[in-house]
């Protein structure tokens, strides 16, 4: 049942035992027990009301998917290019290399997170019965992989003119390619977050740059979603995508190469969550320290990719 229709539902009659079955179900959606204090078991002490303004602050390209939170929920992501990427989920939670990765994850997305035991928390409640329950087949999943990796952008109405042409020269000269690397504009790497210690072991296992860019740490260290890591995101398509930011806290490039939306009273134009007026975006300062000459050089080639 949508989200919307159980709210509908409780308003519709007597609220006490719809308010706990929605709180049940925000619970089996979102709750990390293990977390001290635990961000997601707000809705456990909130008005129906108050759980419900939770999800109306979400805006469109974010979602509040399961795993993640309706906090700092995490925003849509573009599925075309996704055969070149290394890591799915903004957090990087599942590494990408076969076509059998991307079955397995819709696999699990599909309905095996009916499993997933958290220590003594298992969020579904009781195992799903074998008989009643089914999930895609082999052939299914493949076909849906190779579907997804054909995927193709819509035609760009940007061209590459002399205001893009001087946008590639920032580019090249302030080192953002060291991070979106060309011709993927990305490097295919996992950053940590603010707060999260690198464990040695994860050096070479898995492809982490060392450096943090300071974004709100609280998707990937507060939530099952959480690895402690963001994945660089590519440059591609992003004329046509957004909002931007793991959280879509902006609307545009124009917003993201704002220096202002690192202060505190700056009004995020894209997701800001419940009763929030104004709060600061920080993290990936790298442009803000640009002319704005060299800004909107520097957006223009970006809307070409």
């Amino acid at each position: 049942m949508r989200f919307e229709t159980r709210i509908e539902a409780a308003q519709s009659r007597d609220a006490t035992k719809p308010l706990a079955d929605l709180r049940a179900f925000v619970r089996r959606s979102y709750a990390a027990p293990w977390l001290t204090p635990d961000p997601n078991a707000a809705p456990e002490q909130m008005t129906l009301d108050e759980t419900a303004s939770a999800f109306e602050a979400i805006v469109p390209g974010v979602c509040a998917r399961q795993g993640s939170s309706p906090f700092f929920p995490p925003h849509n992501p573009d599925l075309i290019g996704v055969k070149d990427r290394r890591y799915l989920d903004a957090s990087g939670l599942v590494r990408h290399r076969p076509i059998g990765d991307m079955m397995r994850y819709a696999g699990l997305n599909q309905g095996a997170d009916a499993l997933s035991q958290y220590g003594s928390f298992r969020p579904k409640g009781d195992l799903p019965d074998p008989k009643t329950e089914s999930r895609y087949s082999d052939a299914q999943l493949y076909a849906l992989s190779l579907f997804v990796y054909s995927l193709t952008p819509p035609s760009n109405p940007n061209t590459f003119d002399a205001a893009a042409a001087r946008g590639k020269e920032v580019f090249d000269r302030t080192g953002c390619g060291s991070c979106h690397t060309p011709p993927l504009y990305t490097n295919n790497m996992i950053t940590p977050a603010v707060g999260f210690t690198v464990p040695l072991a994860h050096l070479t296992a898995y492809d982490v740059l060392r450096v943090s860019v300071g974004t709100d740490p609280r998707l990937t260290l507060q939530t099952r979603h959480g690895t402690g890591y963001y994945k660089v995101p590519s440059l591609k398509g992003v004329w046509y995508r957004g909002p931007f930011e793991h959280n879509g806290s902006v609307a545009s490039l124009e917003d993201w190469f704002d220096p202002r939306r690192l202060n505190d009273d700056y009004v995020p134009t894209g997701f800001r969550g419940a009763g929030v007026k104004a709060r600061a975006v920080k993290g990936h300062a790298f442009g803000l320290n640009l002319s704005p000459a060299d800004r909107t050089a520097l957006i223009a080639f970006f809307k070409t990719l």
